[in-house]
């Protein structure tokens, strides 16, 4: 019986296999067509109704590089990562740190920091656009208060990036916080015995033994840093919309408006292109940074 019973748990598991396997090779058969499609597209103009597309090979990449707003969008998400990351990971590994303390309701204190993670940007930017608005809560609070501050912080460039890395950090600390969690309860209790028998305080501790520990944690983030603020798209879409003045433009959104609302089809794939670039290259330069820590 024994025997037997181990030969059907053989086939079952062979007979998964093979269903899993053509799934697994149509999704990659699909993901490497799709790139491919967005490459040859990149080298047409094309509105994507007419029946014609006019061949300019790699015209729309120097189209790319000659265009000022593509530069403004790389200068955007540079100090757009550069800020949301540090904030997010020194926020995240206090939150962590301090979870690994006496604190009372410890699920209380998870969910309450890492409920914003899970939130839609669909349904949670539109709530941030009218709270920041003129006519929103943040100023009717000001009124009441007869402090005479006008809320028009969305119209301004400097103001309006300024509240989409802060509504970013306020979303996905969560994020970088359950990481830096998970990464401490690995440190060897022993090693932070030793520590405090060598009389090094708790400021101490998490500079020269917790932060140097969690170190691979840093660098993974910081590869999913990279990775999501070049695709960025959906908070700066539905709060500023790219505005004031390209102030808040990414490539995500820049691309959606040249491929959807202006239906310059052939430019917008050279973009998405040039973003692939940029992702895969970022995520191989942050691998390559994880494995020398």
């Amino acid at each position: 019986m024994g025997k037997k019973q181990n030969r059907k748990n053989t086939i079952a598991r062979n007979d998964g296999f093979l269903w899993i396997l053509p799934a697994f090779i149509f999704l990659v058969a699909v993901v490497y067509y799709s790139i491919f499609y967005t490459f040859n597209l990149s080298t047409v103009e094309w509105n994507g109704l007419d029946p014609v597309r006019i061949n300019v090979g790699l015209g729309n990449y120097e189209r790319v590089f000659r265009d000022w707003i593509f530069y403004r969008t790389l200068r955007n998400t540079a100090v757009f990562f550069a800020v949301t990351f540090v904030v997010q990971n020194i926020l995240g590994f206090l939150f962590a740190a301090i979870l690994h303390t006496d604190v009372k309701i410890p699920t209380v204190y998870k969910c309450l920091v890492f409920i914003p993670t899970i939130l839609p940007p669909a349904t949670m930017a539109p709530v941030f656009r009218l709270l920041f608005s003129p006519q929103g809560m943040l100023q009717s609070i000001f009124s009441s208060l007869n402090l005479g501050i006008t809320v028009d912080w969305l119209a301004k460039p400097a103001s309006a990036m300024i509240i989409l890395m802060a509504v970013t950090v306020w979303q996905y600390t969560g994020m970088s916080f359950i990481l830096y969690f998970a990464a401490m309860s690995q440190i060897d209790k022993e090693m932070m015995e030793a520590a405090r028998l060598d009389g090094i305080g708790n400021i101490g501790m998490l500079i020269r033994i917790v932060w140097p520990t969690c170190l691979g944690t840093t660098v993974s983030l910081a590869m999913l840093g990279v990775i999501g603020a070049l695709k960025t798209f959906d908070i700066p879409y539905l709060i500023t919309g790219g505005g004031p003045n390209r102030a808040t433009e990414f490539l995500g959104t820049y691309i959606y408006r040249q491929g959807i609302r202006q239906s310059n089809l052939g430019y917008a794939a050279a973009l998405s292109v040039i973003l692939l670039v940029l992702a895969v290259g970022g995520a191989l330069l942050m691998s390559r940074v994880n494995k020398k820590s």
